[in-house]
């Protein structure tokens, strides 16, 4: 009878080059260290370069509405408004039709159809802004005010709160025109991520779904939205700065006006990008490059609030499924 041969471990694989290791993690914590302080130089660099109109204008600056560089009088609240306004706009006609072609693309499309229709959605995205800007004011614009602002006005003209919020001269440009602009360009951003999280869901839930009797909707809802809610939120999330950042397009649509005469969607108007864009180049030293600086400083904050408030909600989700589980 033959003699069982004592187990033997396999041998441990030496660790060649401990120091990798802490090299690698000195390396990846030096690039968050890196990140963290570019973020506080620029807003250092705002700081001191805003300084001036700081000094000048305080936080007045922000319901103020004069902009007279002539006589040195500034106040950012047109180009606040406009950059608000222009993206709540393109946010509220983003989102469903991106969530309409992020459905459709992972529930009910058919497969020959799926992979050409995603490239080119996707394709959208690498349109240069400009493009989208000339073709708003060319094409689009005329279009928004033959068909659409001219007969709301004719519709709407007497209703007293209605009518104010269309009124303005028929030339297609101003903060409605720019907020669908805005809109065309940020559904590929949000369109893609909500896509591709939806494909993330184990098919073993939706499919579960499916075979107790749910509709594509009940498990779209049910299923879909509650396990990749993270990562629609942040689609979302990246197409708002997408549209708060946006500058040539605005530029060519939003009408360049530093005078808030209504609050009608057709009134030309103005933002912070496109301020800056405009007037940044020409203008001298003193409170009108300073007023500007202010400007991306307020830009910087709305960043940073619009960040914060995401980050927020989805800790909130996060503790209401906590409380119902």
């Amino acid at each position: 009878m033959e003699r069982a041969q004592p187990h033997t471990p396999p041998p441990t694989r030496r660790r060649v080059a401990p120091w990798a290791d802490t090299v690698f993690a000195a390396l990846t914590q030096g690039a968050a260290w890196l990140t963290l302080a570019l973020m506080l130089g620029i807003l250092l660099t705002l700081l001191v370069g805003a300084a001036p109109a700081i000094r000048e204008f305080g936080l007045a600056f922000l319901w103020t509405s004069d902009w007279d560089p002539v006589q040195n009088r500034f106040g950012g609240l047109v180009m606040i408004y406009g950059t608000l306004a222009s993206s709540l706009i393109a946010l509220l006609i983003a989102v469903p039709v991106s969530f309409g072609i992020a459905l459709f693309l992972t529930e009910l499309s058919p497969g020959w159809l799926k992979r050409p229709l995603g490239t080119a959605i996707e394709l959208l995205a690498a349109v240069p802004s400009i493009v989208y800007g000339m073709w708003g004011l060319l094409v689009f614009g005329p279009l928004l005010a033959t068909y659409v602002q001219q007969p709301l006005q004719a519709l709407l003209g007497g209703v007293p709160v209605l009518g104010s919020l269309v009124s303005g001269p028929p030339v297609g440009i101003g903060i409605l025109s720019a907020g669908i602009i805005l809109a065309i360009m940020i559904i590929p951003f949000i369109a893609s991520v909500m896509r591709d999280v939806f494909e993330v869901t184990p098919p073993m839930l939706k499919e579960s779904a499916y075979g107790l009797g749910s509709t594509t909707w009940e498990v779209v809802s049910k299923i879909v939205l509650p396990y990749t809610k993270t990562g629609v939120v942040g689609g979302v999330m990246l197409g708002l700065g997408r549209a708060l950042g946006e500058t040539m397009a605005v530029t060519f649509v939003i009408g360049n006006m530093n005078q808030l005469n209504s609050l009608s969607v057709f009134e030309a108007a103005n933002s912070i990008t496109s301020a800056l864009a405009n007037e940044f180049a020409e203008a001298g030293d003193g409170l009108h490059q300073a007023s500007l600086i202010y400007l991306g400083l307020v830009l910087f904050f709305i960043t940073f609030v619009v960040l914060a408030c995401s980050k927020l909600l989805l800790n909130r989700l996060k503790k209401n499924e906590g409380a119902r589980s």
